[in-house]
């Protein structure tokens, strides 16, 4: 995120601004493309410390999502930087939130371009399986909530999901993360080699 601020993506035409609203809607809000490029600038409302983003979801699952007030802040620059960018261009309340340089709302490809872009000069693009650029950021977000508590429950709601058996998968895998990184800890091979393998793993003594 760092490196988006400092408008590390060195583009054409650099946008920070834009760079790190998508991928701050990726990592807190853990949109889908579709979802982000529905946006609107009224899909914010609220009043500080209970502002939500308002999400028009796959398959008419609209949802809402609490949201801290520096989300607002990072909307309120990058409207800043599209009126200085697009003078002669009026801004709505229903104008579609993402733009394009050339001021039309962004499409699935270009967001998609974007992210790819933000992750290859952060070092990060070989990380990302091919395709999956937006959702390694709805992924990210999905896992950190279960790393940090969330029941499936919430994560269904968060996300969006049509199925509470998706949402569980996160905290199953986060479950088995947690495993493989404790076993991993080299105290246990001392330990194995102190104490010795179980007694019925013991080869029998002629």
């Amino acid at each position: 995120m760092r490196s988006v601020a400092d408008g590390a993506r060195r583009a054409r035409d650099p946008w920070p601004e834009r760079d790190v609203l998508v991928i701050a809607l990726g990592l807190v809000a853990g949109l889908r493309s579709a979802e982000m490029r529905t946006l609107t600038a009224d899909s914010l409302a609220g009043r500080p410390g209970e502002m939500r983003l308002h999400i028009h979801g796959k398959g008419s699952r609209d949802r809402s999502i609490p949201v801290e007030p520096i989300m607002a802040r990072i909307i309120e620059a990058y409207l800043e930087s599209c009126a200085q960018r697009f003078p002669r261009k009026r801004f709505g309340r229903s104008t579609k939130l993402l733009l394009d340089r050339n001021g039309e709302p962004i499409g699935r490809g270009g967001l998609e371009y974007l992210v790819k872009s933000c992750y290859r000069w952060a070092g990060l693009h070989d990380r990302v399986p091919v395709g999956a650029n937006l959702h390694a950021l709805r992924h990210t977000f999905a896992t950190r909530l279960a790393e940090d508590g969330a029941t499936a429950t919430e994560i269904m709601r968060l996300l969006g999901h049509a199925s509470l058996a998706t949402s569980q998968n996160y905290i199953e895998a986060t479950g088995r993360e947690q495993r493989a990184a404790a076993a991993s800890n080299r105290t246990y091979r001392s330990l194995d080699q102190l104490i010795g393998p179980p007694a019925d793993e013991q080869l029998p003594v002629d």
